[in-house]
């Protein structure tokens, strides 16, 4: 094969990309869809209830930058809670310092505080945590976590309040 056939080939493929993740993007989003959620509510009235930072984080499955929430400092006992609905989602008995700089956790508080999906949108597929109550964005949880659970939720601190014990 000649090397503008390669070029050619691999230029190709990068179209393919390109087309591609758009819609694969587009499926899927449990924080933009409205779902068959607890909680539930128009977008303009989850507007009217979230600041916009919240807003972007919990309904358009943004990310804060790393090292900026307080939470990721938080040390007192507590739970930390959904910021859309209040929904208790890890408690601080499982948070550790990951040095990712977000609030990271090795599990949520119960099996049913939080769900997952797979989103694609850095071209690969991670697996995303939403709120089991009203489908906000979370974060991603990754494989690299410390035991028992080789677990590591990690969370925009944005997405969260966290309620003292």
């Amino acid at each position: 094969m000649t090397e503008k056939q390669i070029n050619r080939r691999k230029a190709l493929g990068w179209l393919a990309i390109g087309v591609a993740m758009p819609a694969v993007t587009a499926c899927g989003s449990p924080a933009s869809a409205q779902g068959n959620f607890r909680v539930n509510y128009s977008e303009d009235e989850w507007r009217r209830r979230l600041t916009a930072a919240e807003f972007r984080i919990l309904r358009e499955e943004g990310t804060e930058r790393a090292f900026t929430s307080p939470l990721n400092d938080e040390k007192r006992d507590g739970t930390f809670v959904c910021a859309g609905c209040g929904n208790e989602l890890y408690s601080s008995d499982t948070k550790y310092d990951s040095r990712t700089g977000w609030p990271s956790f090795w599990r949520a508080i119960d099996s049913g505080a939080v769900g997952y999906s797979t989103d694609y949108k850095l071209g690969y597929p991670r697996r995303e945590v939403h709120c089991a109550d009203c489908g906000g964005h979370l974060g991603h949880v990754f494989d690299d976590g410390p035991p028992p659970t080789g677990k590591r939720h990690c969370i925009n601190g944005i997405a969260l309040d966290f309620r003292p014990a």
